[in-house]
């Protein structure tokens, strides 16, 4: 299993979860083809909306479903997806209350990574995010 980190705005992960899907640097298929099935998906949103409020939180958990990925037809817009089964009983987190446990923001610098949108967890990051936000794995 592998564990990824996702870095999108909080209501575009709300929509990802309501329907069932991954969706990773505005529809870029690169980074999805990165993910196999069963690999974890954890969600962190800097801001509430794109350009929007500071958010700074772990904002949902899943598996990732199958190996399929496709390309959604949104008129101008046709961004690449996949399916993710998402923890639901899983609660966002703020960073500042996990930061001090996690492998991820040990480096002086670690913010610099996430402008990636898709960074590799450890296992340890994992299973600890895993337990903070509750999922029931």
């Amino acid at each position: 299993m592998t564990a990824w980190l996702g870095v999108v705005s909080a209501d575009h992960v709300q929509r990802g979860v309501g329907l069932g899907i991954a969706q990773i640097g505005h529809g870029k298929k690169a980074r999805l083809a990165r993910m196999r099935a069963g690999d974890v998906l954890v969600y962190y949103s800097p801001r509430d909306t794109m350009g929007g409020s500071p958010l700074q939180e772990f904002t949902a958990i899943g598996r990732v479903a199958d190996d399929e990925l496709w390309q959604a037809d949104e008129g101008d817009f046709r961004p690449w997806r996949r399916r993710v089964d998402y923890e639901t009983s899983a609660r966002q987190v703020a960073l500042e209350s996990v930061r001090a446990g996690l492998e991820l923001t040990a480096g002086a610098h670690w913010g610099h990574q996430l402008r990636r949108g898709l960074v590799p967890l450890s296992d340890h990051d994992a299973q600890f995010l895993s337990s903070s936000m509750g999922a029931g794995w």
